[in-house]
């Protein structure tokens, strides 16, 4: 294998088809053509992704496995696909039924299992998203007359989506993002579940919208250990977007004090114009505070854009441009952050987070169907909550529902990683759904420090697992 064909595997996370599938947690895709034609590129990534986490329990739907398809809302299924596939020989094929009920996967009565210090670890694939309402879990006990639950993806027609067509994704669900229970159990006013031992049932359960069948493959479903016993009270990531001048003007003064640094996706064409960052600005926060300062495009007009409207070779030549841009420039961050959030596919099919694994060792989204976990299931689909705001009818996540009861603050702190996309940061009140005002910052940052919550740059948390 030469250089440039070893650095393509590593930069693509080793992507290998077994039965038409990509390897999981990695996309697909259809066409290698584009990805073949671009040149290594200068500053690969150093590799330091996510360790695989060996799972302590697992159930990967081999021949024999004794779990049913069911449910009002499916239509037909194959308890042994070995068409499609990631690993082993086979997989669970389910298509539903086009109502909008339930499909699902799931067995009952198995041997009690303990999941206090443990993750689960979900590996599916959805053929076709475009009739993809919501996919979640459910664990419980007595046929789940006892259950608690995570409602893991629902499908938008218009925000970021985790899963996309034809891919294999997996998902960590932790305790963090359990929604709901009934029968025996119970949330409290916090989200702390009553129980976290002795389950014996699982279900895995897909709702079309109603107006047309998705098909689904199940491959595994795992228990994996969990970050509390390096962060007990969970971990957060304060990032802001967009490289604008009040990070170091407004956001500095207020987290200075509490010792936290921050993460910043920069946009190296943008650097030094009217109202956002300078070079001398960029290496004092990152000299002197501890920030970190990383990527979110190299040209503005790209970023403006969107990667989802450029070719392979463009989006390519902007990573490439922009990782030269950080080095050059003395940045040491290899963690990037799409454009608008989406990582979908380039004019000509190929995947944006399989270029991004080309230059990066991660990149951010703004997907925020459960908190992202240690280590992220998918690090170039990497979770985080955007618009979080206190200004008055402007839209967005409002601080009041970040830090109140139950809120991401606190199921953060039952052990997960909370990833804070912010934007800008004005002196009054804010206008717009990517501003927070200081006083909200501030607000912010004693909420966290409240709980005991660790703060982490990007850099810093990945730092634990790789």
């Amino acid at each position: 294998m030469d250089r440039r064909s070893a650095l393509r595997f590593a930069g693509l996370g080793g992507l290998a088809a077994a039965g038409g599938a990509g390897a999981a947690g990695m996309p697909v895709t259809a066409s290698a053509a584009p990805l073949d034609a671009l040149a290594a590129p200068p500053y690969a990534p150093s590799g330091r992704r996510p360790r695989y986490r060996r799972a302590s329990w697992s159930q990967q739907f081999q021949p024999g496995h004794g779990w049913s398809a069911g449910g009002a809302g499916t239509a037909s299924a194959n308890p042994g696909d070995t068409a499609v596939f990631t690993r082993g020989s086979q997989s669970i094929r389910v298509t539903t039924a086009g109502s909008g009920v339930q499909s699902y996967v799931r067995r009952t009565g198995m041997d009690g299992l303990d999941l206090s210090a443990r993750m689960i670890r979900l590996v599916f694939r959805v053929a076709d998203v475009t009739h993809l309402s919501r996919v979640a879990f459910y664990l419980g006990t007595d046929g789940l007359k006892n259950v608690f639950g995570w409602r893991l993806h629902t499908h938008s027609a218009t925000a970021a989506n985790y899963v996309q067509s034809g891919e294999w994704v997996t998902v960590n669900l932790q305790w963090s993002d359990v929604t709901t229970a009934s029968g025996s159990y119970s949330l409290s006013a916090q989200g702390e579940p009553s129980v976290r031992s002795g389950f014996t049932d699982m279900s895995f359960a897909v709702y079309d919208d109603a107006a047309g069948p998705v098909t689904y493959h199940l491959q595994a479903i795992e228990l994996v250990p969990a970050a509390t016993t390096v962060f007990p009270r969970g971990a957060v990531s304060v990032t802001f977007d967009d490289s604008h001048v009040s990070v170091h003007d407004l956001a500095r003064p207020v987290m200075d004090p509490y010792g936290i640094p921050g993460t910043v996706y920069n946009i190296a064409d943008a650097v030094g114009t009217a109202s956002c960052l300078d070079l001398g600005k960029m290496r004092s926060l990152q000299d002197s505070s501890g920030w970190e300062m990383a990527g979110h495009a190299y040209a503005t007009a790209a970023h403006a854009a969107g990667y989802a409207q450029l070719s392979a070779q463009q989006v390519d030549d902007d990573f490439r441009k922009l990782r030269e841009w950080l080095v050059g420039n003395g940045f040491t961050s290899e963690h990037f952050a799409y454009p608008h959030g989406v990582f979908q596919k380039t004019t000509d099919g190929v995947p944006v987070d399989l270029l991004a694994g080309r230059h990066f060792s991660t990149a951010r989204s703004i997907a925020f169907d459960t908190v992202e976990s240690f280590a992220p299931a998918m690090p170039y689909r990497l979770k985080a909550l955007t618009g979080v705001t206190d200004g008055p009818g402007v839209g967005g996540t409002t601080l009041a529902n970040v830090i109140g009861a139950g809120g991401p603050l606190d199921r953060c702190a039952r052990g997960g990683w909370l990833i804070l996309c912010l934007h800008k940061v004005v002196a009054g009140t804010p206008a717009a759904s990517t501003e927070i005002s200081q006083a909200g910052l501030r607000q912010l940052m004693t909420e966290i420090q409240k709980r005991g919550i660790a703060v982490l740059t990007v850099q810093e948390a990945m730092a634990y697992y790789s």
